[in-house]
């Protein structure tokens, strides 16, 4: 059996040199480089739903006005949530306190009564 037959159909063929050589980063100067694959590439926007969203300054901002709440107004929702937590846990430590000093002042008075009540059995007694 001769070679030739399966010594070309396993070896690959050479590809033909490219015709355009594509920019390589090596070769730009620091200006260019800068612009092509810098970090300043301005604000991120991006529509979904009818809703257009910017990305600044690490948030997500609502850029379109309709039907949802403003970024603002989301903001100081927030907040107030916030103070409105706060203000109900002090309030929660203010009743406990009040509790703690109701139970005090019961049991210093139940412990009067009972001292009095000894008193008045030990004076009669004594009759």
């Amino acid at each position: 059996m001769p070679l030739g037959l399966f010594g070309n159909k396993f070896s690959p063929k050479k590809t033909p040199p490219r015709r355009a050589q594509s920019l390589s980063n090596l070769h730009l100067d620091a200006a260019e480089s800068r612009a092509e694959f810098g970090i300043d590439y301005g604000t991120v926007k991006v529509s979904l739903g009818g809703n257009e969203v910017a990305f600044e300054n690490g948030l997500w901002v609502n850029e379109t006005g309709g039907g949802a709440a403003s970024h603002k107004e989301v903001q100081r929702l927030k907040k107030d949530n916030q103070n409105l937590h706060e203000e109900n846990n002090l309030l929660k430590l203010k009743i406990d306190i009040l509790l703690d000093m109701l139970a005090e002042t019961s049991a210093v008075s139940h412990f009067h009564e009972n001292e009095v009540k000894q008193l008045r059995e030990t004076k009669g007694k004594k009759r």
